[in-house]
């Protein structure tokens, strides 16, 4: 199965600029899982509320009416970010588009710094869902952004079965591609982190999208500025295998009976 992602500097509040740029960089891709940034085509950084509502869609709107022809005519199943509106409030989701038009979403657990003042907290849990690409299955769950640093997201999406974690983001600390290879190993998963680059209104992204295999072993990472799209094959079945040694099985060796919070 070929999967990959989507590396790039958005402008900041031209939708339409944005689209057109990924579009015409889909259009060279076929038969790939691929994941676009967080928030890939609004831009990250709102000065308030008011900006955001603006540039904010829901699930089923422009940008999902923009891509679904280019999912199905090169049969890609896409990951991206956006300013999901729901009545009043506003998430910060990943969109999960399938070649056939369906349409998935998640919703952020854990807010970053600013996002907390304009984001409502996601309300999805942690969905994992079914792909199949030239006869080869897979279960694939969605992270954003900051969720990378808290181990539970994770564990749960590998409990569920999920073989590869699609984790769309606006990186800006500097180890937390690192820290991937430790979600990696810890779950035995492939992660597919796709960041962005560039700088908006001060603030600069780290860019190094990369693709992990369950070994934690690297099968790309490219650089802080580059921009551009890049797949690589990987085979999911190496995601179910869970043992360290002949003896150690990651699920099978957890202590559920330890893992308690005594009540004080």
């Amino acid at each position: 199965m070929r999967v990959g992602f989507l590396q790039y500097s958005p402008v900041f509040g031209d939708k339409k600029a944005n689209l057109t740029r990924v579009g015409k960089m889909l259009s060279g891709e076929k038969d790939a899982l691929v994941v676009l940034p967080e928030l890939c085509f609004t831009g990250y950084v709102f000065k308030d509320r008011k900006e955001l509502d603006k540039l904010a869609e829901e699930a089923v709107g422009p940008t999902v009416e923009y891509l679904a022809p280019i999912t199905k005519d090169n049969n890609l199943f896409l990951v991206f970010g956006m300013a999901e509106r729901v009545g009043e409030r506003l998430f910060n989701s990943s969109c999960f588009l399938s070649p056939e038009g369906e349409i998935k979403m998640y919703r952020k657990a854990h807010l970053f710094n600013m996002e907390k003042t304009f984001f409502a907290p996601g309300d999805t849990g942690f969905p994992v869902f079914d792909i199949e690409i030239n006869g080869v299955q897979a279960k694939v769950g969605l992270l954003i952004c900051f969720d990378w640093i808290f181990p539970e997201p994770w564990r749960i999406l590998a409990l569920k079965g999920a073989q590869i974690i699609a984790h769309s983001a606006n990186l800006v600390l500097p180890y937390c591609q690192d820290a991937m290879i430790t979600r990696a190993i810890e779950n035995r998963v492939f992660i597919i982190t796709a960041n962005r680059t560039g700088e908006e209104r001060d603030l600069r992204f780290t860019g190094r999208s990369q693709a992990i295999k369950p070994s934690g072993k690297s099968l790309i990472r490219v650089g802080e500025e580059s921009q551009g799209i890049w797949t690589v094959e990987c085979n999911p079945l190496e995601a179910q295998n869970k043992m360290v040694t002949e003896r150690n099985d990651i699920f099978q060796d957890r202590r559920k009976d330890l893992y308690r919070i005594e009540a004080k």
